[in-house]
């Protein structure tokens, strides 16, 4: 029943913290420290975060059969005028950072996944970066929309993306952040966010199957039903996490997030010294 319990929970906290900008890999450490939980297996983070991956099909599929259908057809034409095939192209390069960092430092991010207090300090990196893109934004007077989206934009949410490897470190966040730095419209910059996402889940996810498939003495058969509760719940609150998000940007800031992060980092590096 615990394991059900567990799977309930850290895949209501995959998906909601996905996309909601407090990082849900910080969460996934923080949460089972806090309720002294054991970590996680690898299958199971695996499967969690394909939850989320599902729900960004879920809200996004229309935009993903364009893009894949209008990228296709610029391999033929040669020409990026379609605002799809511009995002399939974006998509493609800016997740090159992010994969490239996690190929040739994968040890060193790994082993920060076992620290509470390093989960809990980055938890500020993302409140600075939150504070500081809606600083910027402020200075803007034009507020680009997804159909003004530059190569330079492309550059720099992608090594955003790149840092969020980190645990502790928003993915959404820092992405959502540095699109709204670069004068990206608040709804616009989290829609591409979302979007840009969906490689880097894909392909984690198939890195860390590869990883369980070759450890020898995995028992994967009789993990299926937790792992079915925690995929079905991430999906759900994921989905349900993507609608609010974009919803509240059109009219809020990200300041509430970052007041937040900057609360549980307290939380956890101050717990995490007075338990050393």
């Amino acid at each position: 029943m615990l394991d059900f319990v567990k799977a309930i929970v850290l895949g209501i906290v995959q998906g909601a913290t996905e996309f909601i900008p407090v990082s849900s890999s910080g969460h996934l450490v923080i949460v089972p420290w806090l309720l002294g939980w054991n970590s996680s297996s690898l299958l199971f983070d695996t499967i969690l975060h394909w939850g989320t991956l599902l729900s960004i099909v879920l809200v996004f599929w229309r935009d993903f059969w364009a893009i894949i259908v209008a990228t296709l057809r610029s391999l033929w034409s040669r020409s990026l005028a379609d605002l799809y095939a511009r995002l399939g192209w974006y998509i493609i390069v800016g997740s090159i950072p992010a994969a490239l960092l996690g190929i040739y430092f994968k040890d060193f991010f790994e082993a920060l996944f076992g620290s509470p207090l390093a989960a809990g300090s980055f938890l500020f990196v993302t409140a600075f970066l939150l504070i500081s893109s809606e600083l910027l934004l402020q200075r803007l007077t034009v507020r680009r929309p997804l159909e003004k989206l530059s190569w330079g934009d492309i550059i720099v949410i992608g090594m955003a993306q790149a840092i969020a490897l980190a645990p502790g470190i928003s993915r959404s966040g820092s992405t959502i952040a540095a699109g709204l730095a670069r004068g990206i419209r608040r709804e616009d910059a989290a829609r591409y966010s979302f979007l840009l996402g969906t490689p880097v889940f894909l392909g984690a996810g198939l890195l860390q199957l590869l990883d369980v498939a070759s450890t020898p003495g995995n028992d994967v058969v009789s993990q299926v039903p937790v792992l079915l509760v925690g995929f079905v719940v991430s999906a759900i609150s994921g989905f349900i996490a993507i609608r609010f998000l974009l919803a509240y940007l059109r009219t809020r800031t990200l300041y509430p997030f970052a007041i937040y992060c900057i609360l549980v980092g307290l939380l956890v590096v101050v717990g995490s010294w007075l338990g050393a």
